[in-house]
């Protein structure tokens, strides 16, 4: 893996820029960064992995959201400072419900839209009277039908000292974002959290009810 590293050339900032097509069609679906952590999660775990330049941390793609990566080649330009990954795209590459991040021509008179979004992430993301159950349902049928690839499942599979390091790191990234006053960055790592807190509940056998019965007792 080293002997892969050496031949790279990482900038200032220790990052590389990775454009990412789906392998079948050779559409761009989005371009972003990878550190060298970064390169190494990706190579040796067959998804994608960035480093998130502006929450400072690495991130695999589709961790909370399952529209992972599965990549099937990457490769370098000639220069070696710029990467070209091609890989099988769950669901959607775009966090806004498109299948791509680039489905806006620039016009004379402004953006077009040149694609509909494969999911209405507007609805998706705002029903949150049910969205935690969701989450939950989906990590309890990872138990009971294990998916090749699933990070639900990984988890598992490396028992509860590895899903309670992650309970710890992640509370580390709450307390880091809200130190960093982002109110973005704040939201995304306590959704995080509440992912790996939900593992947690599932693989202890906590369920959403008891916690709902529980916070009615405080109320």
């Amino acid at each position: 893996m080293e002997d892969l590293i050496k031949d790279l050339k990482f900038d200032e900032n220790g990052l590389i820029p990775v454009i990412v097509q789906d392998y079948k069609t050779n559409q761009v679906l989005m371009m972003a960064y990878m550190n060298q952590e970064a390169f190494h999660k990706s190579m040796e775990t067959g998804r994608m992995h960035y480093y998130s330049r502006s929450r400072k941390k690495l991130w695999l793609k589709g961790e909370t959201s399952g529209h992972f990566q599965n990549i099937k080649s990457i490769s370098t330009d000639c220069d070696s400072d710029a990467l070209l990954a091609k890989v099988e795209q769950i669901e959607a590459a775009c966090h806004t419900g498109h299948y791509s991040c680039f489905y806006r021509d620039i016009e004379k008179e402004g953006l077009k839209e040149t694609s509909k979004p494969v999911f209405d992430a507007e609805k998706v993301y705002q029903d949150d009277s049910k969205i935690l159950k969701e989450v939950y349902d989906v990590i309890v049928d990872r138990t009971i039908h294990p998916k090749e690839g699933s990070y639900t499942n990984y988890l598992f599979e490396k028992g509860l000292d590895k899903i309670l390091k992650k309970v710890g790191e992640e509370t580390a990234e709450v307390i880091i974002a809200a130190k960093n006053k982002s109110k973005e960055e704040i939201q995304y790592e306590i959704s995080d959290l509440m992912y790996h807190l939900m593992v947690l509940m599932v693989e202890r056998g906590v369920s959403l009810d008891d916690i709902y019965n529980e916070l009615k007792k405080r109320r």
